[in-house]
């Protein structure tokens, strides 16, 4: 399973996680082999400064990510990455550790749009 978990900085474990989805400096691409991590690899997010709807969530699929998760995230991306057949959690803080260490262990929730993103219209 490759997990992808938005981050501040390319600090592989350790970089903290990126509460605003869409503008995301990096993601750590973080793959796992029954429930260990086997290796992290951080990518730039090309689309960080300006993107469309949808280009994020094909960049992370053209990443064989199975899973993302993010502090928070829009309707509209949640809508893209279920159509790419990506799991999507928000709601992960701290590091990528933490981050990670939470949702295995079922403590981030499946994503919802984000305050933010409802009251923008993207629900």
């Amino acid at each position: 399973m490759k997990i992808a978990i938005t981050a501040e900085n390319n600090n592989g474990l350790e970089s903290m996680v990126a509460q605003h989805f869409g503008h995301a400096p990096f993601f750590i691409m973080v793959n796992m082999e029954n429930g260990e991590v086997t290796s992290t690899q951080g990518v730039a997010n090309p689309f960080a400064e300006a993107h469309q709807p949808g280009q994020i969530p094909g960049f992370i699929h053209e990443q064989k990510a199975n899973v993302i998760l993010s502090g928070g995230m829009g309707g509209r991306a949640i809508e893209f990455f279920e159509q790419l057949g990506i799991k999507a959690a928000t709601g992960a803080n701290g590091t990528i550790r933490q981050a990670l260490e939470n949702y295995l262990g079922g403590k981030l929730k499946e994503a919802a749009p984000c305050a933010e993103s409802v009251e923008h219209g993207h629900g």
